[in-house]
């Protein structure tokens, strides 16, 4: 009787662990979507407004369509600084002024820890796949149109 308790208690730790990642990395499933501009460059990015799903963004995708984002949207402008942990694929990230210019882009490696934060307060960060600004010559003073406005 003894072996057959550990055996389900181990049983349930795993597949709570298991369901508990799967929660995870579904939280941020069905967010709703905007469609943003960058010069002749449509974009469909996902809308991270509220605070859980900033904490999740991207994190546990393996992977996003080439035109495809997430814009981060904060309630305040201030310097939101940006890591990769838990975070599976390698993304650029703008972050942009309240009228659309982009003020800086960072280059982010996956699963990593280091900061990646504005160069001045802002309210909005856009995350792409890498490069993506860099391969349509998207750079710092560029315009993004159709931010939402708060």
């Amino acid at each position: 009787m003894l072996i057959y308790k550990n055996s389900m208690r181990k049983l349930f730790a795993l597949l709570l662990l298991a369901s508990s990642n799967l929660v995870l990395a579904q939280v941020n499933i069905g967010l709703p979507t905007l469609e943003l501009k960058a010069g002749i460059y449509r974009i469909q990015a996902e809308l991270a407004d509220t605070p859980k799903a900033r904490e999740v963004g991207l994190m546990n995708r393996t992977s996003m369509p080439t035109n495809s984002g997430m814009l981060f949207v904060f309630e305040q402008k201030a310097g939101h600084c940006f890591w990769m942990n838990n975070t599976k694929i390698p993304l650029s990230i703008a972050f942009i002024a309240d009228d659309g210019k982009i003020v800086n882009i960072e280059e982010m490696q996956a699963e990593t820890t280091n900061n990646h934060c504005p160069k001045a307060a802002v309210r909005y960060a856009l995350e792409m796949n890498k490069q993506w600004f860099s391969e349509r010559v998207i750079v710092p003073g560029s315009v993004i149109t159709g931010l939402p406005k708060k």
